[in-house]
């Protein structure tokens, strides 16, 4: 089960949470080779008290932990990545600077539901 968390500063609407989580649940069935059932999307609005970046330059920050099993090639996870942080973006008012992005890779039987322990990622 990918387990994809944003953090961000923005006030989005229930329409807006909707519609990105649908983008992203696509995008990372597209680009990873899978199928959306088990995808998981959390959006945490926070205060921008709560955020910061170093690098940050005025706007909106929004930031990306992507828990996913292991396996998957860089170019998978960086045509991901890029689509997420251009979409929020063009959409979301994000400026460039401010969406960031970090996997973290766990062995398939880490990632587990009551039916079910992951096993390993097989791609083609």
């Amino acid at each position: 089960m990918p387990l994809l968390q944003f953090s961000t500063t923005l006030s989005l609407s229930p329409s807006q949470r909707e519609s990105f989580a649908a983008f992203v649940t696509g995008r990372y069935v597209e680009e990873m080779e899978t199928a959306a059932g088990h995808v998981a999307v959390t959006i945490s609005e926070l205060d921008p008290s709560a955020m910061t970046l170093g690098r940050a330059v005025d706007g909106p920050l929004l930031f990306l932990d992507a828990e996913i099993r292991e396996g998957r090639p860089f170019e998978y996870k960086r045509a991901f990545a890029l689509t997420v942080m251009e979409r929020a973006v063009a959409e979301l008012g994000v400026p460039e600077p401010n969406a960031k992005v970090v996997f973290t890779e766990h062995a398939g039987e880490d990632m587990m539901g009551i039916d079910r322990v992951g096993g390993d990622w097989a791609g083609e």
